[in-house]
């Protein structure tokens, strides 16, 4: 089993979450609000404050952590904010992760964001698997389904974990 760390744990957030708890993995999720710890915790998933704007605050929860989902493809922000999370914030992210036990991410390069904005995150994805050899996974299509944004992270992780 696998321990995850969800970058942006919102309601999608916690239902994946759920689901990998269920499958016997360790859960760490981040929240910008630490009255929203409260609701990640419900969900059986270790919560923790960290701002993906404030890399810093993010790098003590990847102790011990095999893959990341950044999730922020519905975030809120101001266009500048919303920009460098999937960009400049993104990049020094995936540049941290070299001396770490991370050995996969899965980027959500789908949601209610621009899709250029998305598909610029994607290329700094690629970027890190090309130059540092990170695996990665982009889901950039959720489907028709309603609940298939939820396999489709299942499967990345599955696939980045190798089971």
């Amino acid at each position: 089993m696998a321990r995850v760390l969800i970058v942006g744990c919102g309601c999608r957030g916690r239902a994946l979450a759920a689901s990998l708890i269920a499958d016997g993995h360790a859960v760490r999720a981040t929240t910008r609000d630490p009255a929203r710890l409260e609701s990640i915790a419900a969900v059986g998933a270790e919560g923790v404050v960290g701002d993906p704007d404030r890399i810093v605050t993010l790098m003590g929860a990847l102790d011990r952590v095999t893959v990341v989902c950044w999730l922020l493809g519905s975030a809120t922000a101001d266009p500048e904010g919303l920009a460098a999370l999937h960009s400049t914030r993104l990049r020094f992210f995936l540049e941290r992760l070299i001396d770490t036990t991370v050995r996969g991410v899965v980027y959500e390069a789908v949601g209610t964001l621009d899709p250029a904005l998305l598909a610029g995150g994607s290329a700094e994805v690629v970027r890190a698997h090309e130059t540092w050899a990170i695996p990665v996974e982009i889901i950039d299509d959720y489907g028709a389904e309603p609940d298939g944004w939820l396999e489709l992270q299942r499967g990345a992780i599955a696939r980045l974990i190798g089971e």
